[in-house]
């Protein structure tokens, strides 16, 4: 399911004559800008794990998250008697290396929505690339979401729009990687470690306490607080501006 987003653009790139320069077209090869590419590979690890780590102090503090912030009773009871520093230690480990593995299938849907979408609506502005791709990447998700992956708890359509509202928020921070390296290949990244990092938020909850992902985590609207206010900061000083494209085609 995660390459259907690279095989349709690969579908209009055939439709448009564009296969030649598809790889060129979607930020697969060549990488044009080497000193901001390797940036930007540092930043798909620290962009991901700071939006997650943020989320539930955000929420505790909101009064919609169950957090242990005090006892850290679920990480002290995970790290047994090698210690929370071990443990911590050990996933950051793991992080890397499931990160690496996730970015091969988090490239089937980045060459589509990064690499291919996120290009074609830059003309539109910048506000409404973010706003239009997170939407579409959030309603994709929504077969999933309405059997209640992600959002569990969520009953009719409240999970696909929370689903919406966090692909708006993290899409924003992974069509800048696109934009500020000029390669897909950080946002696959990201993507990766991402879905390799989610799960860390168990380890600030209360045990046994069950949580509402439309409210909480970086699932929630709790947590979107902090990143939008970066994305807002990031917008009004121009960090989404294009690359010059007007070699493609916005016709289709």
């Amino acid at each position: 399911m995660m390459f259907t987003p690279t095989i349709a653009a690969l579908v209009i790139a055939i439709a448009e004559r564009r296969v030649k320069s598809f790889t060129t077209d979607v930020g697969i090869w060549p990488i044009k800008r080497p000193g901001k590419f390797v940036i930007a590979l540092v930043l798909s690890y620290v962009i991901p794990l700071g939006l997650i780590l943020q989320a539930p102090f955000v929420g505790t503090w909101l009064g919609v998250f169950p957090g242990d912030l005090e006892n850290f009773t679920v990480l002290h009871f995970v790290s047994g008697q090698s210690g929370p520093t071990s443990y911590l230690l050990g996933q950051a480990g793991l992080i890397v290396v499931a990160s690496l593995f996730n970015s091969l299938f988090a490239s089937g849907e980045e060459i589509g929505w990064r690499g291919w979408l996120w290009v074609r609506l830059q003309p539109y502005g910048q506000l409404a690339a973010i706003l239009i791709s997170g939407v579409i990447w959030g309603i994709w998700h929504a077969p999933l979401v309405l059997l209640g992956y992600n959002y569990p708890m969520a009953t009719g359509p409240w999970g696909v729009l929370a689903m919406c509202g966090m692909c708006i928020v993290f899409g924003a921070f992974l069509g800048w990687l696109r934009t500020y390296s000029g390669s897909v290949w950080p946002a696959a990244l990201a993507h990766g470690a991402f879905n390799a990092s989610v799960g860390l938020v168990s380890l600030f909850m209360m045990m046994g306490v069950p949580l509402d992902a439309t409210k909480a985590s970086i699932m929630g609207w709790s947590g979107w607080i902090l990143p939008g206010l970066v994305i807002a900061i990031m917008f009004s000083i121009g960090a989404f501006m294009p690359q010059r494209t007007t070699s493609l085609s916005t016709a289709r």
